[in-house]
């Protein structure tokens, strides 16, 4: 009676009914980032009632995302809370009866299987192709469904892609390569391609997952809100030769265990994984005789002398910020971590 009540808006929508709902409820989903387009996902499929919600992500709360990031606010960048952890805690008082299960992480060909395990889609909420293409591979390799989304500037893209049923992101946009570098953090952002592109994301997998297939899109969707423009590059045959999906290579699952160094979108920081675990404790008192400290249960920031601030996670990834320089960020490890 209560999902009824909860549900009953949703549910009155002939597509979805009582058996749409039913499925909602015993789905699982994965959603891979929680900044601009993974928070407004979350939010859709927890008010509508999907099953079971994993949410992964490596960064913490910083204030410009409060722009676009709809489950942050102030009071979590204040706490330096991790994403995920946030976005658990806004997502818990949505929709009690949803299982949220937060994830600090950074996503790569070492553990993206053991994340994708029983679930029944993935949902793209990341800001970089090389993460996007190693999803598609994953789903691929897997058959599960992968919903594929972007926004930068008033621009947006998106497509469902279903292994066995359509081509996969490889057979539209090669290999990564050719991608502009664009980034919200480079040329800007507006919100509301991001609400459009999670929106349109979130209605294809409720298509799907009700069983309304006939309704797909079956497309790849690209449109800019600001000089309105709009475009579906309608699926056809899957790219010959494609690796994903014809070929069966995968090459981004192949492509090693994880990078050790990694530029995160423009944001002027480094991310550096040597070691596979940090006790914060203990590194607050080697670093707060050379840095200025902040601890939190998730996380150590460092103030350096030279402008930088390194960022420790207990997972043993190091964020360095205030550079663009890998050379440099490996410079700053070596001093203050070692290497």
């Amino acid at each position: 009676m209560d999902d009824f009540k909860r549900y009953s808006r949703q549910m009155l929508f002939s597509p979805i009914g009582e058996e749409g709902q039913k499925n909602f409820s015993q789905s699982r989903a994965l959603v891979v980032g929680m900044g601009a387009l993974g928070t407004a996902i979350a939010n859709h499929l927890v008010r509508a009632g999907f099953g079971h919600v994993k949410i992964v992500d490596r960064d913490y709360v910083e204030k410009s995302n409060l722009q676009r990031q709809m489950l942050f606010d102030e009071e979590d960048v204040s706490a330096a809370l991790p994403k995920t952890i946030a976005a658990k805690k806004k997502l818990e008082k949505m929709n009690s009866s949803v299982e949220i299960e937060a994830i600090i992480a950074d996503v790569n060909a070492s553990n993206v299987s053991d994340l994708m395990e029983e679930v029944d889609f993935v949902m793209d909420g990341t800001d970089n192709f090389s993460t996007r293409f190693l999803l598609n591979d994953a789903c691929f390799k897997m058959n599960i469904p992968f919903v594929y989304g972007g926004a930068v500037s008033s621009r947006g893209m998106t497509a469902l892609f279903v292994p066995g049923e359509t081509p996969c992101l490889r057979c539209f946009i090669q290999g990564g390569e050719g991608t502009t570098g664009e980034t919200c953090d480079t040329i800007g952002v507006i919100s509301p391609i991001v609400d459009i592109i999670a929106s349109y994301q979130v209605t294809e997998i409720m298509k799907y997952i009700a069983g309304d297939h006939e309704k797909l899109h079956r497309s790849l969707m690209t449109m800019d809100i600001w000089h309105n423009h709009s475009y579906a590059m309608k699926f056809s045959s899957p790219k010959e030769g494609c690796p994903t999906c014809q070929t069966n290579e995968y090459p981004s699952l192949k492509a090693g265990a994880k990078q050790d160094i990694t530029s995160l979108c423009g944001r002027e920081t480094i991310q550096i994984q040597l070691e596979s675990h940090f006790d914060l404790k203990e590194w607050a008192s080697k670093l707060e005789k050379t840095t200025t400290v902040k601890k939190t249960p998730f996380l150590l920031k460092a103030q350096l002398e030279e402008g930088e601030r390194l960022v420790l996670f207990p997972d043993g990834r190091v964020l360095i910020q205030g550079t663009e320089d890998s050379g440099r960020a490996k410079a700053l490890y070596a001093r203050y971590i070692g290497m």
